[in-house]
């Protein structure tokens, strides 16, 4: 199945750190029910295959100085949504992988098959922890290759009819499926099993920022056209995993030109670049970009300056001219998120009809 998934960042105002002085509300209100319903049903409504949720232990830098945890935000519309995956941040470096792996898996029960898991590195988050720091490029790339690896034998240690609920004799589980993960790693290990059945998408789809991680979407950064071309093909082959591309995006509104709102934006506070493709300017020119970047990624990452102004846009004029030209495709209602990526749902390795 070929697709290209369209994808947006939801946390905070936006990507630019002055976007909180642009919001369509007041600061205070940035952590409601009521703002994270909203703009998660506007990206469900417009037709964005998911959505992803920032996060880190550590305030953000800019804006308001405090955040929901993405795994909490997506768990709270997964039962208000249907068809838009969602993808929270939780950074491996700390967090402990039978946790992560239990919280996650809970989140594809609640979102009936959406979840996914977006694996970062925090190393600043050491003293917030009391936990040792974990230093070195080496360090931090084992720590996340470990917690990915046992994540995925922790859901597979239950095969998918290992519940049996035969009320009548009052035998709910088949012990002979359900497995230990036996992982020891260079600073953790983990026996199981889990304490959550096997999610019903059989593996959560892992997102990561680099080509060492056994993810199932690799998402790609460079700050030109031709370079993101060039690194998306190569994460691909060098990785076999789907290549999503990340964009900031800056857009005209209907009463104040892209370039005229970035420059008010910088006059307030100047956004550091993230190594991220940038683009400003028309609706319509963004449709041609992502059209030109269609022939080389599985997908894109959306990054808006004001979540507030460039969603609307998106959501009017940029996704439905993308489905109307066939380049990408609403998702599904009732499907997975794996299944709107064009993945197919994993065997268990533990089985026995698998060894």
């Amino acid at each position: 199945m070929s697709v290209f998934a369209l994808g947006i960042e939801l946390d905070g105002e936006g990507f630019h750190p002055a976007a909180w002085r642009r919001a369509g509300h007041e600061p205070d209100q940035l952590l409601t029910a009521r703002t994270l319903r909203e703009r998660v049903a506007a990206a469900e409504n417009a037709g964005f295959t998911f959505a992803t949720f920032d996060d880190s232990i550590l305030p953000p830098a800019t804006g308001p100085a405090g955040r929901i945890d993405g795994p909490t935000r997506a768990a709270f519309v997964a039962p208000i949504t249907s068809t838009i995956g969602l993808v929270p941040t939780v950074a491996t470096t700390y967090a402990e992988p039978f946790h992560t792996t239990s919280q996650l898996a809970t989140l594809d029960y609640a979102s009936r098959g959406r979840a996914g898991w977006l694996a970062t590195q925090d190393p600043a988050a050491a003293r917030t922890w009391g936990r040792p720091a974990v230093t070195g490029p080496d360090a931090l790339v084992t720590e996340q290759r470990d917690s990915v690896e046992v994540a995925r034998r922790l859901w597979d240690s239950w095969e998918d009819d290992a519940v049996v609920r035969d009320y009548t004799t009052g035998r709910f589980l088949d012990r002979d499926k359900l497995h230990y993960a036996d992982f020891v790693g260079q600073t953790f290990s983990v026996k199981g099993p889990s304490i959550v059945p096997r999610p019903p998408q059989g593996q959560i789809v892992v997102f990561a920022g680099d080509t060492t991680t056994d993810a199932d979407v690799v998402l790609v950064n460079a700050e030109l056209v031709q370079e993101v071309i060039d690194a998306l093909d190569a994460a691909r082959s060098a990785s076999g995993a789907l290549v999503v591309a990340e964009v900031e995006v800056v857009l005209d509104t209907p009463d104040v030109s892209a370039s005229e709102r970035l420059a008010a934006l910088e006059a307030d506070e100047t956004a550091e670049s993230r190594g991220r493709l940038r683009f400003s300017g028309s609706a319509n020119d963004l449709v041609a970009l992502l059209t030109q970047l269609a022939q080389h990624a599985d997908g894109v990452r959306l990054h808006p300056a004001v979540l507030d102004e460039d969603l609307p846009v998106l959501a009017r004029a940029v996704v439905p001219a993308l489905l109307r030209a066939g380049i990408a495709h609403r998702p599904v209602p009732g499907s997975t998120l794996r299944s709107n990526l064009g993945l197919h749902r994993p065997s268990n390795r533990y089985a026995k009809d698998q060894h």
